[in-house]
């Protein structure tokens, strides 16, 4: 049997595995695994396993995924993801479809604090969506917000997506943090449009909240304060060079431990649940990067890539025709498969491609961050959708998932943007590197 047969048959077994909820990480151990053996061997493929493992374990860069994870986890059990939901809601909780916006900026700063687009969509429903339903919010509009909010968690960095784009392609991880900032942000401005345009068009179904006081307002963005210090530190010193991504995460972590524990908010017991999840998340992404080094040989030895490569040279479609049928196949995948799969997936056959091209690596990083966070929110896995039905058991699957329909328009839209206006992703690594 041929590589390519091989490697064929190897991508269709990994994708039936995927369908039937197979762990991402055992899925493409074993068809890596297998793979390598067939193409070159028992001791090729024991060989590539111990070495690999310890190279990616030993990995310095890697340090940053624990630390941004506990960061997060911190902000969660010390409450300052509320403190930023409330902030929002104070200032512009007022103003109709203000509740749903308020949401939309606290999974923004959430983001920014847990690089996790799950726990982003987990936390602020919580906070949330009992606020919007005791106001008389649409359940389409109420669910479909978190939903689509909790997306910007793997774009406005830290993002975990980032960190293994990075490690999967060997760019800086602190090129492609500055890089989704901007984006993050026009993203975040496009969420709230869209609410301002559907309680334009059907004021019911955003109805407007409870006033509040000039001293109210002050006293609500003082108790973010901390939050929002945090986040301009971290960020802005990897900007200004003052840190390394790794510090940054090293710095920002101790923060919002010592706020916890200046505020008496963090205990033993809440320390050592932040802590005990973030070993559970980091495990989850480490095996998943161990496997992606054992099934991206295995792609390699079957030629897959280069064919695939070879297919897309062929068609002669210009970079930017070439840059948007990938992305259409990353958008039909996302409906299937899970982001971090989709990417150790197909990296190592498109990157080459795009490297071909002349296509910036670090603006594609942040167009294909983009894409995947379009799947966490489209059927039939939509996994921010399942997410959001799991804290709003009443509400049924097909509402939340008609009420995210604006917002992944929105997103298709801020997509076009960045294809068309590429130096908003670049300008600020630029800046900083050049």
């Amino acid at each position: 049997m041929s590589g390519a047969t091989l490697g064929t048959a190897g991508i269709v077994v990994l994708l039936v595995l995927l369908i039937f909820r197979i762990p991402v990480a055992f899925a493409m151990f074993l068809v890596g695994f297998i793979g390598i053996i067939a193409l070159n061997g028992w001791n090729a493929a024991l060989g590539l396993l111990a070495s690999e493992t310890f190279t990616l374990a030993s990995n310095p860069e890697l340090v940053i995924i624990p630390l941004f994870i506990l960061m997060g986890n911190v902000a969660t059990v010390t409450g300052m993801s509320r403190q930023l939901y409330d902030a929002a809601y104070a200032v512009i909780g007022q103003v109709r479809g203000g509740l749903a916006s308020a949401t939309v900026i606290g999974c923004g700063g959430f983001a920014a604090l847990s690089g996790s687009s799950v726990a982003s969509a987990l936390t602020m429903g919580k906070v949330s969506l009992a606020q919007m339903d005791r106001f008389d919010y649409d359940p389409k509009l109420s669910t479909g917000v978190v939903a689509a909010g909790g997306t910007l968690g793997i774009l406005i960095p830290p993002s975990t997506g980032f960190v293994i784009y990075a490690i999967l392609t060997e760019q800086s991880i602190g090129r492609l943090f500055l890089a989704g900032v901007l984006p993050g942000i026009l993203l975040l401005a496009a969420f709230i449009s869209t609410i301002a345009i559907i309680c334009w068009l059907r004021p019911a179904m955003g109805p407007a909240g409870p006033s509040t006081t000039r001293a109210e307002k002050l006293r609500a963005l003082g108790g973010a304060f901390p939050i929002f210090a945090v986040i301009v530190l971290t960020i802005g010193g990897i900007y200004g060079g003052f840190f390394s991504p790794v510090e940054a995460a090293g710095v920002g972590a101790a923060l919002v431990i010592l706020f916890g524990f200046v505020t008496r908010r963090l205990g033993p017991i809440r320390l050592w649940t932040a802590a005990r999840e973030s070993i559970a998340t980091t495990a989850t992404v480490m095996l998943i990067l161990i496997a992606a080094h054992l099934i991206n040989p295995f792609l390699a030895l079957s030629h897959i890539p280069t064919a695939v490569g070879n297919l897309l040279t062929s068609l002669d479609l210009g970079a930017i025709g070439t840059l948007a049928a990938i992305l259409v196949i990353y958008l039909v995948l996302g409906c299937f498969l899970e982001g971090f799969a989709m990417l150790v997936l197909t990296l190592p056959i498109f990157f080459p491609v795009i490297l071909d091209l002349g296509i910036d690596p670090i603006w594609f990083g942040v167009l294909v961050v983009l894409t995947l966070e379009m799947g966490l929110i489209s059927p039939p896995v939509g996994i921010n959708v399942f997410i959001v039905k799991s804290v709003a058991p009443n509400v049924e699957l097909g509402q939340i998932f008609r009420g995210v329909l604006p917002f992944w328009l929105a997103m298709v839209v801020t997509l076009a943007i960045l294809i068309a206006l590429p130096q908003i992703s670049l300008i600020l690594p630029n800046t900083m590197f050049d």
